[in-house]
This record gives C-alpha cells, structure tokens and sequence, in this order.
C-alpha cells in the first residue's frame, strides 16, 4: 500500500480523515495515506493547486464534496462563498498538478457535479455530461460516485470507468439497528424517478410499496422548472402503516414534507423520510416546522455531503456515516480486488432482520 496515495480536499475534510483512519486499520499501519495540497486563491479569484510531495508512480484518489456551501475565499477584499462550480474546478486544478506524474487518478465526488442537469428538455445545457467529458479529457482512470440522480449520465464517457455506488443497506443497518424492524411497513417513492430505489427497500423488507405522481403546471417556469400543482398518491392504503419514503436527494425539502402531510392525512401510522443527499437549500428551520407540525417522524440522511454539525442536535434527524464504506472502495480498487462483496452486500441486513423477528 505503499504506493496509495489520498488527496482530501477543503470541503471533506472530515470524512477524509474518517477515510484515512479506516485505511490505517484495515491495514495495520500508522502512516497517513493524506497527501499535501495546498489550494490557493489569489486576491482576484483566481487558484491554483500545489502539490507538496513526489506524486511519481502513485495511486491517487482525490475527494472531493462539491455540495460544501460552508467554504469561503477573498476576493477584491470580499468574503465569496464557494459554489459547486468552483469546487469542481478545484478538483481539476489538483489533476493537472498531478497529470504525467501519478500512476492512476481516481475522482471520488460522493455527490456528483451538476448530476440534477442529466438530460435535455430543448434547448439547454447537458452540464453533467460536459463534466464527466472534462474529466476524460483530463486522463484520469476512474470516477466514483454514490446514487447518481441518473446512472444512464456515464454514457456520456463510454470508455471511462464509472462507478455508481449506493448507499442503501449501510443506511438499512443502521436503521434496523436504530428502530428495530416495523410491522405494517409501506415503502413510498415521492416521484416516479425514486421507484427503483423504493422497490429494492420494499423487497429486502417484504413490503408492499407506493408512489406519489407529480402534476405539474407547464405553462409556468420557476426557478427552472415546471412547478407541481399536487401530489397525487397511488398504491395500498397507509392508515394504520408504518411508511418509508425513500429518494436520492432533499433540496429545499418541500416536496418531500408536502408527501409526508399528505401520509399523515391518510392515517399513517409513523413517517420517516430516508435520502442520500439533504441538501437542506431553504434552512432548517422547514423541517423543524414540518417536524413540530407531525409531517413526519424522523429523517435518515448520511454524511455523503456536508451538513452542519449544529443540525445534528435535532433529535428528528439521523446522519448515517458512510466514510467506512468509501475506504473499503477505496481499498477494492487499489488491490485490484472485485467491487462484487461491496455492492452486493445483503447478508447483514437479512441477519438484523432475522435477529429481530
């Protein structure tokens, strides 16, 4: 392992220390696998990235969040919060620094960029693709990401591999362990594009499962998009049913918390929104409202992307850390060993469950 190298950037420091710490223990060493990068802003707005250390013959994984809002630079004398535009830019600044150096560049962006701008309705803009196209450009080897809003987005780069990891039955464990196991369970997909993932939670729980239709106005645009007239339910009936509704990502949250009133109304018995991704775009202050009003129970979210500590004291929501998994992928790709244990990983969950029944 002498030769893995990890570069963590600003905006996941945190994990990536949790990262290093995991690689240390699986195996046995007290050495850190953090490379030196220092990520520079002149006072204009401009960067670049130095590299502090030989990056010859290495394998180096850069990680990156480029959801973090919480970083900030100077520029003509004014504080500038960092957006995903320059985050990514960031990870391509820290590429070049290493192109005709390393031996193998993989980029671990858990939340991947512009991955909501996956396809073309008219004319407009295919950003993620144009970044996935960036990166190929760049030479590097491989991409990994968790819960992609769209997987069929790697066509864009046919001959770069593209690893779509999700974070499911990480985030089942610790719920089973958390909650126990449900009677009357009802799995719910807010959306159409969330019915994959409501079905694989609704068959490793033996539920029946349920979906929300969005009606949207599309004579309107705001911010973008058509805006939702109403959510129209199809599926069993909930009264009585303790309800899961399960998505990749919470924005602002409204859609999600509009579900969950709507569930309340029809007489579910517990309400918890699971996602990969919280955004939390609007604040807080919308959930701790949804909460006090009973539109749900408790959200499940992971540590995929940032989230302020401070929002860890409300007891409604539960953060699942995922910086274990990342370092077992992490630890897959460098030995050469097969992915197959990692995403095909049941056999905890079916023992919970077992234990528990």
């Amino acid at each position: 392992m002498e030769d893995l190298k990890l570069i963590v950037m600003d905006n996941i420091k945190e994990v990536g220390t949790e990262v290093d710490e995991y690689l240390k223990r699986m195996n046995r060493t007290e050495k850190s696998y953090i490379m030196g990068v220092d990520l520079i802003r002149f006072n204009n707005g401009e960067g670049k990235a130095s590299i502090d250390e030989t990056t010859r013959d290495k394998d180096v994984f850069i990680l990156c969040d480029v959801g973090n809002y919480n970083l900030t630079y100077e520029m003509h004398g004014i504080k500038v919060p960092m957006s995903p535009d320059e985050h990514f830019q960031d990870i391509k600044r820290c590429i070049s620094a290493l192109s005709g150096y390393a031996k193998r560049i993989t980029v671990i962006m858990p939340l991947l960029y512009q991955s909501r701008q996956d396809k073309r309705k008219g004319k407009e803009s295919l950003d993620c693709a144009l970044a996935l196209q960036e990166l190929e450009r760049l030479h590097i080897n491989h991409i990994i990401t968790f819960d992609c809003h769209e997987r069929k987005v790697s066509n864009a780069i046919p001959n770069l591999p593209f690893e779509n990891f999700y974070p499911t039955n990480i985030v089942l464990e610790d719920l089973i362990k958390t909650e126990g196991v449900f009677d009357n369970l009802l799995v719910i997909s807010p959306d159409m594009g969330a019915m994959e993932r409501a079905r694989y939670y609704a068959d490793m729980l033996f539920s029946d499962v349920g979906m929300f239709y969005k009606r949207r106005d599309l004579t309107k645009i705001v911010n973008g998009k058509n805006p939702i007239v109403e959510h129209a339910y199809m599926g069993a009936d909930v009264a009585g049913k303790n309800v899961f509704v399960v998505d990749d990502m919470i924005a602002s949250g409204a859609s999600m918390i509009e579900v969950g009133a709507k569930l309340r109304e029809k007489g579910a018995k517990k309400i918890f929104f699971i996602t990969t991704f919280s955004l939390f775009t609007e604040g807080i202050e919308v959930f701790k409202e949804a909460y006090k009003k009973k539109c749900f129970d408790k959200l499940y979210t992971t540590n995929l992307t940032y989230i302020p500590k401070e929002y860890s004291k409300y007891k409604w929501l539960h953060i699942v850390n995922c910086s274990r998994r990342i370092a077992e992928i992490i630890d897959y790709i460098h030995e050469g060993k097969s992915l197959r244990k990692i995403v095909h990983s049941n056999d905890k969950i079916i023992e919970l469950l077992n234990k528990k029944v």
